[in-house]
Formats: structure tokens, C-alpha cells, sequence
């Protein structure tokens, strides 16, 4: 099956799981209670907004990094969700250039990119499969193309957390669009303001 037909039947899907709030994906376990919602935002903050000293890597890339284990663990809101959020990151600094890579990570590729993104690629799919399959050669290998080792740790960071948004959405079988354009709208106000933002916080419950 194709991934836009794979997208279409996810698409198609009801939640499993009663007492939801009638919101998509992630949203459904933001909005459960507000201490959860803080916690949840907050961790996405950290790892994706916020400075994290000795990393390297930009705000686009970490986007990509859960848009590659969102797309590996084939959850398709989180994969498109934070496709839209790298793409539209990419727009403001002006790298519209590299917009075509958000695509192929989606593909579960690495195609275009630089070998030190190609090596925090890896580690953050291999953490998401088998976290045991990571190697010290991994790790030697993104060093050596330049990353540091806090770039590693978010990798392997964004690997971990983005599992397990990844499954609170497909367990709850969580409401998720059926094209990726639905999530255009939101995508700016992430890119703009982050994720614990009262103005994105307050956001009605569209993606």
C-alpha cells in the first residue's frame, strides 16, 4: 500500500480508547488533564525549541530527526505534524532549498543530506527500533562528521520521546487528518511561538 493510501486508511480509523477529548493525535493526551498537557509541551519544548547547550544542530533538523522516528514508527500524525513544523521552519531562515528532505525522511530516507545529519539520522532510527543496536561505531561515526556530543544525546533523546508520543497516538488510535496540508495552519504558530506557549496553547484543537 502507498503511504498516501496508508495515510487515507489510518485516516479512516476510530478511537479505541472512550473518554477522549474530541481533538487529533497528540492533542488527545495534552488535553486529558492540564498537568499532563504542561509536562507533554514542556518535554517537546526542551527537545526540539529550547537551547540545549553543546548542540549543533538547528531547530529544522530536530523537527526532522522526530519526523524521521514519527515516520518509522509509522505514525502519521506525528510524522506529518512535524514535517509541517520542520518545513515551515525552513521557510522563515530562508532554506526553502532543503524543503524536498522533509519528504524524503518520510520515505524512511537520507538521501540529501549532510553525513553528519545522515549519522544522527541513524542513530535516532536505530534507537527507535532496537535502542541495544546503537554502537559505539555509531556514535564514533556522527562525531567524526562533525557532531557534537550533545547533538548525540538529542538524537537519541528525540529517538526515545518520540516512541512514546508516537504510541499514546496509535494506542489511543487518536483522530489523524487525512493530508498532510492539514497541518499547514499550526505549523507556523510552532515555529513561531513553540509548543508551551499560552498562544499555542490556547489554539483550538486543529492540526
Amino acid at each position: 500500500m502507498a503511504r498516501d493510501d496508508e495515510r487515507l486508511a489510518r485516516s479512516q480509523q476510530e478511537p479505541l480508547v472512550g473518554g477522549l477529548p474530541d481533538v487529533p493525535g497528540i492533542l488527545t493526551a495534552i488535553r486529558l488533564t492540564p498537568a499532563l498537557g504542561v509536562h507533554l509541551r514542556g518535554l517537546a519544548d526542551e527537545l526540539l525549541v529550547d537551547d540545549f547547550e553543546g548542540a549543533t544542530i538547528s531547530r529544522p533538523q530536530r523537527e526532522m530527526l522526530a519526523t524521521a522516528v514519527s515516520a518509522a514508527n509509522d505514525c502519521f500524525y506525528c510524522m506529518d505534524s512535524h514535517g509541517a513544523f520542520a518545513s515551515a521552519l525552513l521557510e522563515r531562515s530562508e532554506a526553502v532549498e532543503l524543503l524536498p528532505l522533509v519528504d524524503e525522511i518520510k520515505q524512511g530516507s537520507s538521501e540529501g543530506f549532510d553525513p553528519k545529519m545522515q549519522a544522527l539520522l541513524h542513530i535516532a532510527r536505530t534507537v527507535r527500533g532496537e535502542p541495544l543496536d546503537l554502537t559505539a561505531a555509531d556514535v564514533a561515526a556522527a562525531r567524526d562528521a562533525g557532531a557534537s556530543d550533545q547533538d548525540v544525546q538529542l538524537a537519541v533523546l528525540i529517538a526515545a520521546a518520540f516512541s512514546m508520543y508516537n504510541r499514546i497516538v496509535e494506542g489511543f488510535r487518536a483522530r489523524t487528518p487525512p493530508t498532510p496540508e492539514a497541518y499547514r495552519a499550526r505549523a507556523g504558530e510552532i515555529a513561531e511561538h513553540g509548543y508551551s506557549d499560552a498562544r499555542v496553547a490556547s489554539l483550538p484543537g486543529r492540526s
